[in-house]
């Protein structure tokens, strides 16, 4: 047997539909088996909270080990993982495919499925994970629904955080009165004809998050990609099922990813790409969905024709070329490598991209901001979110760059609150986060502004 792995990670279907995928014991066992090997690595001490905690209770036990700390501990371990994958990606030595075949967060996945499936998953949490409801409801109702979710909220961001158990101080985000996919309908573009890349055809799944919360990067990416030459419409057939994959609800997230692929089918068809606006949504269909479903066949189709936004861009500049008129952007780039967008094991496509900006400094951080989707806003999370995070917000705040890019958005604001939270006088940072896709057309001079 190998020391450490030398050979590309690879992942195993879940199979979450065999019995002994939620049996207690099974899971208790495996936990064990992968906790004493950790125990006697540590490379991941400086990840997620899952580490620390671990290893805090093995070094406070009686024995100093694994033998003598009981399983019934293990539940703030699995509750700190923030399913980043950062540990599978970059630290484990022991990724399949070496003999001790681990999977941190998998098998932190298994066990919150077996915690789901008990009951254990509480009613808020379960409806703060219903995206596409959640969106058309707050909506309708946005200036008040934003009003009364805004931080600095005195009357109902304390009730919001007894009742749902939101963090008073922690950034939520904002809704649109209007949806991405309406807002296309109601603005027609002009594709560029001239443009080198013209002739491609693509679809832009708006996800929840872009439809629902920030209809202007939806806006600005599709000018970006009309620019480019590229036929875009955008579609939202619904939630790619990342809040229910979080709380382990696997039939939830299969379900969605049979309902959106068959939806997409007919732009496959057409020879479309997909290309989505957050990573989360880009990991679930490129690598989760597959490893849910691996003899759905539309999956499988759907999987190989998705594309980062970030990544589409840099596959546009690498193989046709990008339009002519991009300009510089003075003060220079910080840019955050959101964690799903690594784990979709594509390199880093949003420094890639913004490097092709002429004349134009670009730092690069490539730590997790600690957010971890809603798991950083929950009042039992929100300072540990903000602990995993600091290294990022430090890095934002000291790299002396006008812009802040990351290409997660729930993780740019967090990184914003967390250099807000950097003692007075540490560094100045700037004034907001935006998506990368944001500043390239800015550059183009495409960011003309788009009533939500």
């Amino acid at each position: 047997m190998k020391e450490g792995s030398t050979e590309a990670p690879i992942r195993h279907p879940l199979a979450w539909r065999e019995p002994e995928f939620l049996e207690t014991d099974n899971i208790e066992a495996e936990l064990t088996r992968v906790f004493d090997i950790c125990h006697g690595c540590r490379r991941c001490f400086n990840l997620c909270d899952s580490f620390p905690r671990l290893f805090d209770l093995i070094d406070e036990s009686k024995t100093g080990e694994l033998d003598s700390v009981s399983p019934a501990d293990y539940a703030p371990i699995v509750a700190a993982c923030t399913l980043c994958d950062l540990c599978f990606m970059t630290k484990c030595p022991y990724v399949p495919p070496h003999d001790f075949d681990i999977d941190f967060p998998h098998l932190m996945l298994r066990a919150r499925a077996a915690q789901f499936a008990a009951g254990k998953v509480g009613f808020w949490q379960r409806q703060l994970g219903q995206t596409d409801r959640n969106g058309r409801l707050a909506g309708s109702l946005a200036p008040l629904v934003n009003w009364a979710s805004g931080c600095g909220n005195g009357l109902t961001r304390p009730l919001m955080e007894s009742v749902v158990g939101i963090h008073r101080e922690a950034e939520v985000p904002r809704f649109c009165a209007r949806t991405l996919v309406a807002e296309a309908e109601r603005q027609p573009l002009e594709i560029n004809s001239e443009a080198p890349a013209a002739g491609r055809k693509a679809v832009l799944y708006a996800t929840c998050f872009v439809n629902y919360n920030n209809t202007p990067v939806g806006l600005v990416a599709r000018r970006v990609l009309a620019h480019n030459g590229v036929d875009i419409r955008v579609e939202h057939p619904g939630c790619c099922g990342m809040p229910q994959f979080e709380h382990g609800d696997l039939e939830a997230v299969a379900a969605k990813a049979r309902r959106v692929a068959a939806a997409l089918a007919p732009a496959l068809d057409e020879g479309r790409d997909i290309v989505a606006l957050t990573p989360s949504c880009a990991l679930m269909m490129k690598f989760e969905w597959p490893m849910l479903l691996p003899d759905n066949t539309e999956i499988a189709r759907l999987s190989q024709a998705t594309f980062d936004i970030c990544q589409y861009l840099v596959d546009i500049a690498a193989n046709e070329g990008l339009a002519s008129g991009l300009g510089p952007l003075d003060g220079g780039i910080a840019v955050h490598l959101a964690c799903h967008a690594r784990a979709q094991n594509m390199g880093p496509k949003a420094a890639e991209m913004l490097r092709l900006l002429p004349d134009t400094e670009i730092s690069v951080i490539e730590r997790c901001s600690g957010h971890g989707g809603s798991w950083g806003m929950m009042k039992e999370n929100f300072e540990v979110a903000l602990k995993v995070g600091r290294p990022v917000a430090r890095q934002a705040a000291e790299a002396g760059r006008r812009w802040l890019a990351s290409e997660c958005p729930l993780a740019g604001a967090h990184v914003m609150q967390g250099i807000e939270r950097l003692e007075a006088g540490e560094a100045d940072g700037p004034d907001r986060a935006y998506h990368p896709i944001e500043l390239m057309a800015r550059a183009w001079g495409l960011d003309g502004k788009a009533q939500p």
